[in-house]
């Protein structure tokens, strides 16, 4: 048998309590039955330890309950936790993935809080400015790749092509492209829309000559219609982008129980279309535990960071991608067009005349 896959958990982030840990180990192992995988989870053992007797006897064997006393709250600031954090659950959970016991960390606490320990932790690759959290977006067209969504409210040109270069490997690893397309997202497509930021990467990543698909310019309603596999923009307006698509999906949701129970006819249709299992594909289709999973990309190892208000569905999402992602070498592939990059900012601002 081969090594098993080895995830490390912070069981004590996020809104529901550490109980959903220990479910979602075993949701997690049902959805990929064929995987070798053993689950470091930390966290209060004596909150913990209880919860192995309502799971699967092979999630009771996969995991391993390494206690703390202590842990990293939702409401802390980053630079306090990074102070207090040693010997929490997410600083232990980061631990293990630097010292080489697990591939991968995932938790639903604390964003800020994650990043800036994962940045003290495995420290960020060479050529990174910055890490971003990407996150798989579902289109008609499969799953788009879209990042930053939140870790850099302000990007500089460069950073918005690090990021092209490490959305494109991170969609290769997950979702099984061959050769991703990648846009930048702006307010219109044609050359000299925008302002001075994504201008400038767009002149920047084709001077570069990156092993990229680059299609160039993308707008906001490009990314479910899925025109592109990767699509880069700052964490303002990636969050901004992702939580209106959410809002979206519940609105909705809410049209569609409206319409269903307006009359007997209507409810005649949704008991037809329920009994086909045509509600049941859309609830699946629209439901966001399914792309629950934003991964932390450019640090010197593989973090995923769940919903803090993940169910036990929701997190299993964030382990399957971690399960997906851990035996790739994504992370090593993104070096080689790192390093024409940089070849490309050393020789332009050589270049540039002396003041």
């Amino acid at each position: 048998m081969s090594q098993p896959l080895i995830v490390s958990v912070d069981a004590m982030g996020g809104d529901h309590g550490p109980g959903i840990a220990i479910a979602a180990v075993d949701i997690a192992l049902k959805k990929r039955p064929g995987v070798n995988a053993r689950f470091l989870v930390h966290g209060d053992a004596a909150q913990l330890t209880p919860m192995l007797d309502k799971v699967s006897e092979r999630a009771r064997a996969s995991i391993e309950i390494r206690h703390t006393d202590s842990e990293v709250r939702m409401t802390d600031k980053p630079s306090e936790a990074v102070r207090r954090a040693r010997g929490s659950s997410m600083w232990n959970a980061i631990m293990a993935v630097r010292d080489g016991e697990a591939s991968i960390a995932v938790s639903c606490g604390n964003t800020g809080a994650l990043m800036a320990i994962s940045k003290v932790v495995l420290r960020m690759k060479k050529g990174v400015h910055r890490p971003a959290i990407a996150a798989s977006w579902p289109t008609v067209r499969g799953h788009t790749v879209v990042l930053d969504v939140g870790a850099n409210v302000e990007c500089g040109p460069a950073q918005l092509v690090e990021f092209a270069i490490m959305g494109e490997a991170f969609h290769r690893a997950v979702h099984g492209s061959t050769e991703p397309t990648v846009g930048l997202l702006n307010v219109g497509q044609e050359e000299l829309k925008g302002n001075d930021t994504v201008r400038e990467a767009d002149r920047l990543v084709r001077a570069a000559n990156l092993d990229l698909n680059y299609l160039g310019f993308v707008e906001g309603d490009d990314i479910s219609l899925g025109r592109t596999d990767v699509v880069v923009t700052d964490g303002f307006s990636g969050n901004i982008a992702l939580k209106t698509a959410e809002g979206t999906a519940k609105l909705v949701a809410a049209w569609m129980r409206e319409s269903f129970t307006s009359s007997l006819l209507a409810k005649l249709g949704a008991a037809y279309m329920n009994a086909v299992g045509a509600l049941d594909l859309l609830r699946d289709r629209m439901d966001p535990r399914k792309i629950n999973a934003g991964v932390l990309l450019g640090l010197n190892g593989m973090v995923v960071k769940s919903h803090g208000g993940a169910d036990e569905v929701g997190f299993a999402t964030a382990l399957c991608t971690g399960l997906d992602l851990a035996p790739s070498s994504f992370t090593s592939e993104i070096e080689k067009n790192l390093a024409r990059l940089a070849r490309t900012e050393a020789a332009e601002m050589e270049a540039e005349p002396q003041s």
